[in-house]
Order: structure tokens, then sequence, then C-alpha cells
């Protein structure tokens, strides 16, 4: 393989799992790549982990707006949509950060544990008895997605809406989710609308719950939009249900292609949040996130123009090997462990902690109550070049606890 060869903007080179020796490749060989791009004028991709990290905090010469994804969608697409705060710069994005923020302090987190404990038995329980399940359908998609419409305080009855709209605005690139832009568009369109509904009760009626909080909450004297709070809305609810499933789906999968790590991690259950951030490092959700230079610059000899694309792919970077000792290696009890997974500088996951504990709860009681677990059949992934995901995990075991 050569430069040449490289393609890590092709959606199908991941359907077989990540496509590792081009990203090895680019880091030995060319760490900062122009690389080429379909129907666009290209990117830089960057592969290291120090020009990751160092890209990832400066945010004076290189800027989230105005675009999240490798491709530029047409102007107006909720996708890229400029309130939603994933895209905002600061001083906007430090703001806005600042109050959603006050819904995942540790403590708030903490509290949660209980209810995250009584959801992962009811979900095991539901499926126990037949001895075969799907994992991701019937647990890793369901647990995340149950934990966030009570924090935003969504009615149950709302709950499938949201789960395809999660699904498809992951999934865009991927046929058995996609429906065309104007379909995906419609549907976030009507996700907004539920947001506004419920945010016009909140108003009306302030509960103990997320969307009060964003409801009533002021920056700089002025409360939110409803725009605003649509943005809001679908970021909180796409954002905290699929990277925690593809987690769950990931780690999942990769105990069970490790047996011997998945052996430690029953016999020495405390080590259970260890190896959850070695699940993170070693097959991260996000595979990348972009960022657009606002000025002209340079890095590893490269000169990057200002408006150029910069792309950080944290999939690479968590394999660095002037990082990680043997980084292809899954091994449950590495530390220090400071991978990319949750992203770096001033968008850093505000739901890392939340993952985290569903994470930790969630095997704690799988990996007791179903020792045995074990594949069915083929696992499916989800069609895409942003998320490692994965669709379908048809699993069976002989005894539960």
């Amino acid at each position: 393989m050569t430069l040449d060869d490289i393609d890590i903007a092709n959606p199908d080179a991941y359907l077989g799992g990540v496509p590792h020796e081009q990203f090895a490749l680019l880091r030995r060989e060319a760490p900062v790549f122009r690389h080429r791009e379909a129907n666009g004028p290209g990117f830089w991709a960057l592969t290291r982990y120090a020009d990751i990290a160092r890209v990832a905090r400066d945010q004076t010469t290189f800027r989230q707006a105005p675009a999240l994804f490798i491709e530029d969608l047409p102007a107006g697409n909720l996708r890229d949509s400029p309130d939603v705060m994933i895209n905002m710069d600061p001083p906007r994005h430090t703001r806005y950060r600042a109050l959603v923020s006050r819904g995942f302090t540790p403590r708030i987190i903490q509290r949660l544990e209980g209810r995250v404990r009584d959801v992962v038995t009811e979900l095991i329980d539901g499926f126990a008895a037949r001895g075969t399940a799907d994992f991701v359908q019937e647990f890793a998609s369901e647990l995340p997605m149950r934990m966030i419409v009570e924090l935003m305080g969504v009615p149950r009855e709302e709950q499938p809406a949201v789960l395809d709209f999660s699904m498809r605005f992951f999934g865009a690139l991927d046929p058995d989710y996609e429906g065309g832009p104007q379909d995906l568009d419609a549907l976030m369109r009507n996700i907004e609308a539920v947001a506004h509904r419920l945010a016009e009760e909140r108003r009306r009626e302030p509960r103990d719950d997320m969307l009060s909080q964003l409801v009533n909450a002021e920056v700089d004297g002025q409360k939110l939009s409803d725009a605003e709070i649509g943005g809001f809305f679908r970021l909180l609810l796409s954002a905290g249900h699929d990277t925690t499933k593809n987690l769950l789906s990931n780690g999942m999968l990769t105990l069970i292609e490790h047996p011997a790590e998945r052996r430690l991690l029953q016999e020495n259950p405390a080590l259970i949040p260890r190896g959850i951030e070695e699940m993170l490092r070693f097959t991260p959700s996000v595979l990348y996130f972009r960022r657009n230079a606002v000025r002209d610059t340079e890095l590893r000899g490269q000169k990057i123009a200002a408006g150029d694309k910069v792309v950080l792919w944290y999939v690479s970077g968590n394999r660095d090997e002037d990082v990680f000792r043997a980084p292809d290696t899954f091994d449950v009890r590495r530390t220090p462990n400071d991978h990319l997974s949750f992203g770096g500088g001033g968008h850093f996951c505000l739901g890392a902690s939340l993952s985290r504990l569903e994470a930790r709860v969630a095997f704690e009681e799988i990996l007791r109550r179903l020792p045995d677990l074990e594949l069915a059949g083929p696992v499916a992934r989800v069609r895409s070049n942003w998320i490692l995901g994965v669709k379908s995990m048809p699993i069976r075991f002989m005894g539960i606890r």
C-alpha cells in the first residue's frame, strides 16, 4: 500500500471495521496529509495524537464553523445547523456550554446510578428467558435512549420518533437508514416541533428535568430562542444516545473477540472502569471531527491555508505509537490511557461522565449475569466514515444469574 491508495473518507472502507493499516501508513509517512475528496476541494487529514490535540485546543486558528462533517452540506441543512452547540465557536459556544453543563455535573450524574442499574436489570430480564437477543437493538440502543429521554423529560410515547431520528442522523450514509436529504430534514423538523411543544409546556409548568433548565435559563440576559432550544434538544437526544450505544456495542464485541481480557474483568470487576477506557480508545464511537482553518498556518511543514478543512482522526490518534504502548493490543489494565475519544479542547464531550456511568453499570451486570454470552450470527456495521457503529449483533447465552 502507498499514499496513493489512501481513501479514509470512503464509508465503505469501514464496513469490515476500521482500516487501521491506512491510518498506520499515514502516521508513519504523512501525518498531515492532503486527502482528495470526490465532490469537494479535499481536506487535511491529521492522524498523530499531538497534532490532533493541538488543533482541538487552538480555537483561534481552527474553528468549528461552518461545518462538522467532511462533506459540505447545502446551506440550511439541519445536520450542520449553527444553532446546535457542537457547531458553535467561542464566545457563543462558551456561554451556551456553561448553561448546558449545569445538567451534567458529577453530583447530578452520580445520583443516576440507581436508575441506570434498574434499567439495565429490566432490559436483561426482558430477554433472559429466551437465551438469545440482538444486543444492539434490545440492550445497547435501549439503555442510553431510556436515560436521555428521562433526563430531558420526554414522554415515553415520543421515544420511537427520537430513536428513529438518532439512528438516521448518525447513519445518514447507510442505505438502511438514509431516506434522502429531504426526508432527513423533514424528520429533524418534526423532532424540533416536539421540542417546541415540550418547551412551551415547561414554560407553563417547569419540572425537575434538563429541558426545564434550558427553557428557563438565560444567556447574556436573554432566554433561548425556539431555534436554539430545538438545536439543543436534537444534540442532547442524538449524541446522548448514539455514542453510548456504540460504546456498549463495540465494547461487548471487543470483549467477545478478546476472551482473556473479558475473563480479567469478570474475575476483577474493579477493573471495569479501566476496561471501559480501553474500549473507548480501541473502538471509539466517533471516528473524526472536522475543524476549519480561519487563517494561514503551518503544521509539520505543511502549509494550511485559511478556509481549508482540517479533519481530526481520533481513531488514529488513539493508536499513535508515540503515545500508547502496543497500541494495537486491547489491554483492560492499560494505564495511563489518555485517549481522544471524547474529543478535546473546548468541545470535550459534555456527556462523558454519563456515558461512562452507563457503560460501567451495564458491563458490571452483563459480565456478572451473562457470563457465557457469545455471538450467534454475523455482526452488521453501520456504513459511515464518521461513527463506528453496529446495527445488529445477535447473541446467545446458556446461563443467567
